[in-house]
């Protein structure tokens, strides 16, 4: 069975993390099939980038997302609309004049 979870990288005490598509019962950080992410909790705020197009492929063939991904993943689809939104140009609404311009004439 598949797994996406979190694979430890980082020096002591400062953790990094990949997330990755492995095996239920490999190591936390053994071989993996492919990574699909990362994870860094010692920005503020932490720091997440997601291959959510590769997530959705593993999730259809079977793959089971760890507690903590989950939440990962939950939290970044949240925020993605509204970062598109405030993203989004804003563009003015043209408004009719109530009244036609005098003539100089």
């Amino acid at each position: 069975m598949l797994m996406i979870r979190l694979s430890r990288r980082g020096a002591r005490k400062q953790p990094y993390y990949r997330i990755v598509v492995i095996e239920k019962d490999r190591a936390r950080d053994g071989r993996s099939v492919e990574v699909v992410g990362t994870y860094n909790p010692r920005t503020n705020p932490a720091s997440v980038e997601l291959k959510s197009e590769r997530i959705a492929y593993w999730t259809g063939k079977g793959a089971q997302l760890s507690d903590r991904v989950k939440k990962l993943v939950d939290k970044a689809a949240a925020a993605a609309p509204a970062q598109a939104a405030a993203s989004a140009p804003i563009t003015p609404v043209p408004t009719e004049p109530s009244e036609p311009a005098p003539s100089a004439a």
